[in-house]
């Protein structure tokens, strides 16, 4: 006597933009055996709602929504229920967003690039208690931890930045507003503007303009 199939995954996608949550679940579709879509939303109050009233077993999460982190979101998520699993689906391909998701407790990191029969085998490991990571990003995140392991930091750790502070002088250097460094990295004005004073003192200079001229100087971006 054959052992009946496994119930479908159950799955709540959250997502700022109505095409996207549409296009998933037309993709999921055909795989509704194995995967059932169970509720969605688009602000992250009703994500949190929905998530309680449908007690998924894996949350599909975009990075960044609209007003708002899916990052704080996916931490909101897990303080509710730590054994829920949380999954970013995103098109941000950014090794700094996948350590922050990584952080905040995210059992995935995939690129909305990927096809229907991936991402349901994906879910099905995490759901299983693998971390996946998709392949674009896994390459590039093992050469970065080879690198860190012979000796090669990042851009201004010669001169105490952290890794964080660094990213921020780049972006300083690009010529980005604070408003536009916090987004790309999202994290608050706030945050930023505390990340600057730290690099500001480091460099030994006073304001914005003298620490693009020291990273300059110095050949902090090559």
């Amino acid at each position: 006597m054959s052992l009946p199939d496994p119930p479908p995954l159950r799955v709540v996608i959250i997502d700022d933009h109505q095409m996207v949550l549409d296009g998933l679940k037309a993709m999921l579709q055909p795989y509704a055996g194995q995967v059932q879509v169970v509720g969605e939303g688009s602000e992250p109050a009703d994500a949190l709602r929905v998530v309680e009233q449908t007690k998924p077993d894996l949350v599909l999460l975009d990075i960044r929504l609209r007003g708002s982190s899916g990052l704080d979101l996916c931490g909101q998520i897990l303080a509710a229920d730590p054994q829920r699993k949380v999954v970013f689906l995103t098109v941000y391909d950014d090794e700094q967003y996948l350590y922050q998701a990584l952080r905040v407790g995210a059992s995935g990191f995939l690129l909305k690039r990927i096809r229907g029969a991936e991402l349901v085998d994906y879910l099905h490991r995490i759901a299983g208690g693998e971390v996946m990571i998709d392949p674009a990003l896994a390459g590039r995140v093992a050469m970065s931890a080879a690198r860190l392991h012979s000796g090669e930091f990042w851009p201004g750790a010669h001169l105490g930045l952290t890794q964080r502070e660094s990213e921020v002088l780049a972006l300083l250097v690009a010529g980005l507003s604070n408003r536009a460094i916090a987004a790309k990295l999202v994290v608050s004005e706030e945050t930023v503007k505390t990340h600057s004073r730290g690099i500001y003192r480091k460099l030994g200079v006073a304001d914005r303009a003298g620490a693009v001229a020291a990273a300059l100087r110095e050949g902090v971006f090559h």
